[in-house]
């Protein structure tokens, strides 16, 4: 059984979601379409926001599988559960941004400075997770915004140094590095390499994986070798056989491109 988030609205506005639900997993995308332009239609006349902000959302999310989803099977149960996916993540995220909105102004006898820190915390590890589901699915330029938003809040919440922090900068790195902005993904890994090196972080050998493979793709070789020497000795200290492995592997790679520079 299947279900998804429906804005509380008319009797009307949710049948027609109920009726897009069965469009979306026989892949009939032109009739969803036509269905949410009616239920945008309905969720103004009721003057409901929320209903209003949903649709939209989900008239996007119809429009980018039209267009964009080359890399998913056309299985309609394919595409309902990577329309339900985008779906859940959204409303989670649209519900927590709402609510820390209201939780703005409340004293602090109403409602603690430690409770409202938790809340943004939690939207930003709703941000990471869409961030990284749509980085699965070659979402880049989105994920980046998505890994932006989830960076800033960790920073501000809980400071650079923080463990989170790095991982998300290491990670929105990553993102630029694979949409070809090397330059900006270097001066994003290379902060990360230095906080974790300073905090000692436990992932400082993957964060340097990532810095090496950043400079390789800027062709700073000589740079990378030495950044991936550090980064596969430090694997090797913690007994990571997997990042050790994959190491090896770039180090391979990075001898090809420096013998094919020549």
């Amino acid at each position: 059984t299947f279900s998804l988030f429906i804005p509380k609205s008319s009797g009307a506005t949710e049948i027609i979601f109920t009726v897009l639900l069965d469009c979306v997993m026989k892949g009939e995308l032109s009739e969803a379409e036509r269905l949410l332009h009616r239920a945008l239609h309905l969720a103004h006349q009721a003057d409901n926001r929320r209903a209003i902000i949903y649709t939209y959302s989900t008239m996007a999310n119809v429009a980018f599988m039209q267009g964009q989803l080359d890399n998913v099977s056309r299985d309609g149960s394919c595409w309902f559960c990577f329309w339900r996916a985008l779906a859940g993540f959204e409303f989670c995220i649209l519900t927590l941004e709402e609510k820390i909105a209201k939780q703005k102004d409340l004293p602090e006898d109403v409602l603690s400075a430690e409770e409202k820190a938790n809340t943004r915390l939690l939207l930003g590890m709703s941000l990471d997770s869409y961030a990284r589901y749509l980085q699965d699915i070659n979402q880049l330029p989105v994920a980046q915004k998505m890994y932006e938003k989830a960076l800033q809040i960790s920073s501000d919440v809980q400071g650079e140094t923080h463990p989170q922090t790095v991982v998300l900068m290491n990670d929105l790195a990553t993102v630029l590095d694979a949409q070809g902005h090397y330059d900006e993904a270097y001066s994003r890994v290379k902060r990360a390499a230095e906080l974790a090196k300073v905090t000692q972080h436990p992932e400082e050998h993957m964060v340097l994986n990532n810095l090496a493979a950043i400079l390789m793709h800027k062709k700073d070789y000589l740079q990378a070798k030495q950044v991936y020497k550090e980064a596969l000795k430090q694997a090797e200290q913690k007994g990571d056989a997997d990042s050790v492995r994959h190491i090896q592997e770039e180090l391979a790679e990075l001898a090809k491109r420096r013998k094919g520079s020549k």
